[in-house]
């Protein structure tokens, strides 16, 4: 009997509830990131009737938040080329 409630207080000590206030200090004590990371992913498309044809995707992720936007374009390359996030050569090209 006194193994099988041994058991039992274990099991109540792993499975504790947790109060408000443990919760919100859990909350407030997660890590925050301070990296910034800027990319413009240029993916060419490879369907034969598609030649030159791509995917831009801008990202960026932050503390400020998280933002993409992605589109179609005839002449990829220099669309990239007229946009103000790569003339500002803060972001990172990448062509796959």
């Amino acid at each position: 009997m006194v193994f099988v409630s041994s058991i039992l207080t274990l099991q109540l000590k792993i499975y504790k509830i947790m109060t408000r206030n443990e919760l919100k200090q859990m909350w407030f004590n997660l890590p925050t990131s301070t990296v910034v990371t800027k990319t413009i992913l240029v993916e060419m498309d490879k369907y034969k009737d598609r030649q030159g044809q791509g995917t831009v995707q801008i990202t960026k992720d932050g503390p400020s938040g998280f933002t993409q936007f992605k589109t179609h374009q005839v002449n990829p390359i220099e669309y990239v080329m007229t946009r103000e996030e790569y003339k500002s050569g803060e972001y990172k090209l990448v062509i796959k």
